[in-house]
């Protein structure tokens, strides 16, 4: 995330304490996504920069496509998961994680082929962002920032009890928690625009692609537990949002009757060339 100043502390805290729901239930980033910026590259990166690169499920997938990764995330939960997951990988010398702040990279200027925003890019105050962004990339390196469109497509009923659900935590947490604590998150559909008005890219796309991937009852709900309103609005103790979740999984296992199906997962890439 940006630097703490103002409210970009609370975005940090937001994900605190969750970091292996997060990690056992979010989609490890598709392949898909190294084939597409390495292809725009037209070589193989020599550094790759995940920024707000959480539990490192956009960070990895870079091991072997990369001569050297590295993942910065300002949330000590999230990083100390990243780098104990980095503990038990063999031959990952090349792949490193660090704390640290979208707008303060502790990267040489002119030293990145490519950095990433992996579902964090607005969480970050874009303007003094994509600045720092600009200065670390090469001339030709690559900005892309990608999301996933929650939730996953698999059945429709399930999808709409999952945004009522979202929409129940963030008014738990309009009514009952302290506005100072709130986190602010920005508007993706403006990622594009920010990147072009920023004036530090020759080249802007949106690109939209899809991946396919096997889940279960158990997976689906986790997905929704991952999402940090979902767990800002659980610390407040609110006995109805609970409720609500068991009748979510009371769907879900009815739905999938113990089994797994595949799940759609939609992203949505912004990028920009140097």
């Amino acid at each position: 995330m940006t630097i703490p100043e103002n409210n970009s502390i609370n975005n940090i805290e937001r994900f605190s304490g969750f970091e292996d729901v997060y990690d056992q239930h979010r989609p490890v980033a598709p392949n898909l996504v190294v084939d597409i910026l390495s292809n725009y590259l037209q070589k193989k990166p020599g550094l790759v920069v995940d920024v707000g690169c959480g539990t490192g499920l956009s960070s990895f997938i870079w091991r072997d496509r990369a001569d050297r990764i590295i993942g910065v995330e300002p949330n000590l939960d999230m990083l100390n998961k990243a780098r104990y997951k980095l503990s038990l990988t063999t031959q990952a010398d090349h792949l490193s994680f660090e704390q640290g702040y979208s707008n303060q990279l502790s990267l040489d200027s002119n030293s990145t082929d490519i950095v990433t925003c992996s579902q964090s890019f607005h969480w970050m105050e874009p303007v003094s962002t994509l600045k720092e962004i600009a200065r670390v990339l090469v001339p030709g390196g690559i900005f892309a920032t990608y999301d996933c469109d929650w939730p996953p497509t698999v059945n429709w009923q399930l999808e709409r009890e999952y945004n009522n659900l979202l929409a129940i935590s963030e008014r738990i947490i309009a009514e009952q928690a302290d506005p100072h604590k709130v986190a602010h998150k920005r508007n993706k559909d403006n990622h594009l625009q920010q990147i072009e008005q920023s004036g530090y890219f020759r080249f802007t796309k949106e690109i939209v692609f899809h991946n396919i991937e096997a889940c279960s009852a158990e997976r689906y709900v986790g997905i929704l537990l991952s999402q940090g309103g979902i767990q800002a609005a659980l610390q407040l103790k609110s006995d109805y949002l609970e409720s609500e979740i068991n009748i979510f999984q009371a769907m879900a296992d009815d739905y999938f009757r113990g089994g797994v199906t595949n799940a759609m997962f939609s992203y949505r890439m912004r990028l920009g060339i140097r």
